[in-house]
């Protein structure tokens, strides 16, 4: 199923106001372990705050409003499809993209791993093969390692891509493509030495024009 923006909006993700201080912002923050939050203005999307932005300024009691934002024309409309919310992360180099309606007022955001999600659930039902996302320490990180652990099933890594995991900077989120329909002795043996594996998906459809879509979805998504 091919999703568009208002399917992948992250409803846990609420806006900051412009009247609001960066104690707020820094406790939302750690609550929603994110180190970005959006801001609005009456329904009107003004741009990202970061963390970062909040301790250089080491004033907690300053507003939103005193801040220079960023990311302000990081947007989507509504009804993008998902590689249009791949892309405009993708140039503004930003984890959240603002959507916004018909009307261009501000009815949510998506983050990036949001939309890999949204991408690895597309390719996996329109691509042969089966996609596995695990989730590694950044110490631990070795894909010579999983490949020969792949390789071992008879399989290969046909792609792959990496990100930080935004919840945990210690970790990295990787997704795999293989070229295998079943994943199952793939996934025992990642797990036998102690791999993480979060999310897993199999295909049952082809379509022979979605390789060169995978590829162009993999190289947005090398921000």
């Amino acid at each position: 199923m091919e999703m568009i923006a208002e399917e992948l909006i992250n409803h846990m993700i609420p806006p900051l106001k412009l009247k609001d201080d960066a104690h707020k912002a820094m406790l939302w923050m750690e609550e929603l372990r994110s180190n970005e939050l959006p801001v609005v203005d009456h329904e009107k999307f003004i741009g990202i705050i970061t963390e970062e932005m909040i301790l250089e300024v080491n004033d907690v009691d300053k507003h939103i409003s005193d801040f220079e934002l960023k990311h302000t024309v990081c947007t989507v409309s509504n009804k993008s499809h998902f590689y249009e919310v791949l892309k405009v992360s993708s140039e503004q180099h930003a984890k959240m993209v603002a959507v916004l309606n018909e009307d261009k007022k501000y009815i949510g955001v998506i983050t990036v791993q949001d939309t890999v999600t949204a991408f690895a659930q597309s390719a996996a039902v329109q691509v042969p093969g089966g996609i596995i996302v695990l989730s590694i320490n950044s110490i631990d990180y070795s894909l010579a390692e999983i490949s020969r652990l792949v390789e071992e099933n008879n399989a290969k890594i046909l792609s792959s891509s990496i990100k930080e995991d935004e919840l945990d900077n210690s970790k990295m989120r990787l997704t795999l493509k293989i070229n295998k329909l079943d994943l199952t002795a793939i996934i025992a043996t990642l797990e036998r030495f102690e791999y993480r594996i979060i999310a897993r998906f199999q295909e049952t459809k082809v379509d022979d024009n979605q390789q060169e879509r995978l590829d162009m979805l993999l190289k947005y998504l090398d921000i």
